[in-house]
C-alpha cells in the first residue's frame, strides 16, 4: 500500500498564531487577511499615495491628485477570454486608464499582471485566452486520484506557461510601477485558516527576496487552483520562530472579486491623509448574471458539480453587491461589465480555443464600441426595495 500514499505536507500554522505567520525574508506588509487588515499592510496602502505624489512631482505635476482608477477582475476559468477581449477593445477605442490599482481572483489573477502593465501586454492576453487548450493547462490523473491525491489533475503544464510569462523582466516592470505608487493585488484562499488572503504583488516584486519571481508565480497559480480539480500550493512560512506550511487554493473559494479589504474605509482614511481625489472602479465579471438552464443527470457527480457551480454563481452575484456597497460608502464611481446574456455558446472542453475566440471577440467589440458600463449590479434596485 505504500505506493498509494498521498502527498505529504508540513505542519499547519496553529490557529492562535496565524496572524503572526510571515513569508521568510519578507515583511508582513506583503499580505493581509481578506476579512481584516494588518497595520503593516494598511500603512503600505497609504504609503502608495506618497510614492505616487513623489512620482507626480518628479514629472512636474504640482496640482491636486488626479483621478484614481481601479480595476477588479473576477474568476471564471476560460471565460477570462471576455476580459482579454474587453481590454484589447478598450485599447483600440482609446481612453483606457492607467489604473491606480488592479486586483484579480482565479483567472482574474492570471490576467491582472498584464492588465496592470498596460496595453503593451494586450497581445499576450489575447494569445493566452484564444490559443491555450486544456492540455496546455493540466494533465488528468487516474481514477484513484480522488482517493489518494491532492487533486484530480496535475497542473505542471500551467506552471510551465506561467514561468514563461512571469519572467524576471516582467517582475522588474511590476516593481517599477509599484515604485510609482501603483498597486497590484491578488487573492488566494488559505484553506487551513478558511480565510481569504490578499497579496501585495508589487511589494514582493520590488523586494530583494531571491525567490520573488517564483513566489509571485506560486501566488498566481494558487489563486487559480480550483479545489479538488487542481493541486493546492504550499507556502513555507514562519511564526514565532518556527517553520510551518500554509495550504492555499482558488481565491474564488472565498470571493469572486474584490477592490480592497472591506475594512479599509477608503474615503475616510484617505481624506485624513490629505488624499482627496475622484475615484472610479471598473469591475469585470467573467460570467453571466442570468441563470443557465441545464438538465442534470440523477447521478452523484453531475448533481455535485451542478450544485458547486450554482454556489459559485450566486456567490459571485453577492460579491458584486458587496463591492457596489463598499464603493458607495467610499464615494467611488462604480462601473460593471459582464458577459452578455445573448452569448450562448458552450465550450467542448475546459479550455476550448474556438469558444474562447468567440467570447474574446464579443468582449473586444463591446470594448471597441465603448462598453456600456452598468452603474449598479443587475436587479440591485429591485432587491433594495425589498
Amino acid at each position: 500500500m505504500s505506493g498509494c500514499a498521498g502527498p505529504t505536507r508540513g505542519p499547519a500554522v496553529p490557529a492562535d498564531i496565524q496572524d503572526r505567520a510571515v513569508i521568510p525574508g519578507l515583511t508582513p506588509a506583503i499580505r493581509t487577511w481578506g476579512s481584516g487588515l494588518n497595520p503593516d499592510f494598511q500603512r503600505e496602502l497609504f504609503e502608495s499615495i506618497h510614492r505616487e505624489q513623489e512620482d507626480l512631482r518628479s514629472a512636474g505635476h504640482t496640482g491636486p491628485l488626479p483621478r484614481a482608477d481601479f480595476l477588479a477582475i473576477s474568476g471564471g476559468g476560460a471565460d477570462g477570454a471576455f476580459t482579454a477581449g474587453l481590454l484589447n477593445g478598450w485599447t483600440a477605442a482609446g481612453g483606457r486608464p492607467v489604473f491606480k490599482a488592479v486586483t484579480g481572483i482565479s483567472t482574474g489573477a492570471l490576467i491582472a499582471p498584464f492588465a496592470y502593465l498596460g496595453s503593451d501586454y494586450d497581445a499576450t492576453l489575447k494569445k493566452f485566452y484564444t490559443q491555450v487548450r486544456t492540455h496546455d493547462i493540466l494533465r488528468e490523473r487516474g481514477a484513484l486520484a480522488a482517493l489518494g491525491d491532492d487533486a484530480l489533475a496535475d497542473t505542471t503544464p500551467l506552471r510551465g506557461l506561467i514561468k514563461d510569462l512571469i519572467d524576471s523582466k516582467l517582475v522588474d516592470a511590476i516593481a517599477r510601477e509599484y515604485r510609482r505608487g501603483r498597486l497590484l493585488m491578488i487573492g488566494t484562499a488559505n484553506l487551513d485558516a478558511q480565510r481569504g488572503v490578499i497579496w501585495n504583488i508589487g511589494a514582493i516584486a520590488a523586494s530583494d527576496h531571491p525567490r520573488k519571481a517564483e513566489l509571485i508565480r506560486d501566488i498566481l497559480i494558487a489563486s487559480a487552483a480550483i479545489p479538488a480539480a487542481f493541486p493546492p500550493v504550499m507556502f513555507d512560512v514562519e511564526a514565532d520562530g518556527k517553520r510551518y506550511q500554509e495550504l492555499h487554493a482558488d481565491g474564488g473559494t472565498v470571493t469572486q472579486v474584490f477592490l480592497y479589504p472591506p475594512s479599509v474605509k477608503l474615503r475616510e482614511q484617505a481624506e485624513a491623509a490629505g488624499a482627496v481625489r475622484e475615484r472610479r472602479a471598473f469591475i469585470i465579471r467573467n460570467a453571466r448574471f442570468e441563470p443557465s438552464w441545464q438538465e442534470i443527470k440523477r447521478r452523484t457527480l453531475p448533481i455535485a458539480g451542478r450544485a458547486v457551480s450554482t454556489l459559485i454563481a450566486t456567490q459571485g452575484i453577492g460579491d458584486m453587491y458587496r463591492t457596489y456597497l463598499n464603493a458607495q460608502r467610499d464615494g467611488i464611481d462604480f462601473n460593471l461589465a459582464f458577459i452578455p446574456a445573448d452569448f450562448t455558446e458552450q465550450p467542448r472542453e475546459a479550455f476550448d480555443p474556438p469558444y474562447m475566440q468567440k467570447l474574446y471577440d464579443v468582449g473586444y467589440e463591446l470594448g471597441r464600441k465603448g462598453y456600456p458600463w452598468m452603474k449598479t449590479p443587475p436587479r440591485f434596485e429591485v432587491e433594495e426595495r425589498h
